[in-house]
């Protein structure tokens, strides 16, 4: 079924992450494609409350497949949480004859858009952007291969001066309730030790694991640490363990918001593509209060009740991998 789809807002929200612009620019040009005029949406729900909508043409999206960040600015709405919010916005969208919305963001993204449609009807269809990967519903989310990869790459560094001082580095990723960034990172970084909010090592354990380094002559190790760990981020670990052992003179990093800037991946790119393709196509075909995903290397649609709440379960296959690679 073709809906009547004729005016489409597009905004990003939440967190930024690589490769958000690659979607923007689908968005737009698809919607070009099919003769539907789109519009941006400045500083996410926020803009939309204050009316900071601007019209975008293909070239508006020229040269921005590459960048990092979000060229339509992002941004953590409260007004957006009350009925008053809400209500602004959508008056805005009307004065512009926006009829249906592209979301690009994560879980809280997708949570007020739903509200917002419930309230008002407006077709919607969220794209999943987050460096967490947390999202059920699709094997990836856009911006994830990014900061792994940006990871990886410090982590790498941080080896060389590891071995060259005989140090053990607690390195801390983000993923405040997800590891997926942590155990691919631990595994690709070769790390000795990865603690992620998914598995309850005790300090115990992870002492006995350093142990072990330590009588087999190990004079460096890498921990890779989530930020959502359960025992503690890098600098408790590395204070607790400082305490008690004296095996490796104990650095910390902490990689931040190093991991959500940057050029995207080809893989943040071509993802963010063909969701952003999916998306408009998808409000075309009559489909709304939905997230894309990829499951399988293939474009699926998730009705929004199936995966409200709903978290990409870490892969255990990553996890044994990873315990049998770090003795």
């Amino acid at each position: 079924m073709d809906a009547k789809i004729s005016k489409i807002g597009v905004f990003t929200s939440g967190g930024d992450a690589p490769g958000m612009n690659a979607a923007i620019r689908a968005v737009v040009r698809t919607s070009i494609f099919y003769k539907k005029e789109v519009f941006g949406i400045m500083q996410g729900y926020d803009g939309m409350i204050s009316g900071d909508i601007v019209k975008l043409g293909a070239r508006s999206v020229g040269n921005i497949i590459q960048r990092g960040g979000t060229i339509l600015k992002s941004a953590r709405s409260q007004e957006f949480r009350t009925k008053e919010g809400r209500k602004k916005a959508f008056d805005n969208l009307k004065k512009n004859n926006i009829d249906s919305l592209v979301a690009i963001g994560g879980d809280g993204t997708f949570a007020g858009l739903h509200v917002f449609f419930e309230e008002f009807g407006i077709p919607s269809i969220c794209i999943p952007g987050t460096i967490d990967n947390d999202l059920g519903g699709t094997d990836f989310t856009i911006g994830f291969d990014t900061a792994t990869n940006t990871a990886v790459e410090a982590i790498d560094k941080i080896r060389d001066t590891a071995i060259s001082h005989n140090r053990l580095f607690f390195i801390e990723v983000m993923g405040r309730n997800s590891g997926y960034i942590a155990i691919n990172c631990g595994i690709a970084g070769g790390a000795v030790a990865t603690i992620i909010p998914e598995e309850n090592m005790t300090l115990d354990e992870l002492f006995a694991k350093l142990d072990e380094g330590g009588k087999t002559n190990k004079k460096s190790s890498l921990i890779v640490v989530a930020e959502g760990s359960k025992v503690g981020g890098a600098l408790d670990l590395a204070k607790k363990f400082s305490e008690r052992n004296n095996y490796f003179d104990i650095k910390v990093t902490i990689l931040g918001h190093l991991q959500r800037g940057g050029t995207p991946t080809y893989f943040d790119r071509v993802l963010a593509s063909k969701m952003g393709v999916a998306a408009v196509e998808g409000l075309i075909q009559g489909r709304n209060n939905a997230m894309v995903g990829m499951r399988n290397n293939q474009i699926v649609f998730n009705d929004f009740e199936t995966i409200m709440g709903s978290r990409h379960e870490i892969d255990q296959e990553a996890l044994r991998i990873s315990k049998i690679l770090s003795i």
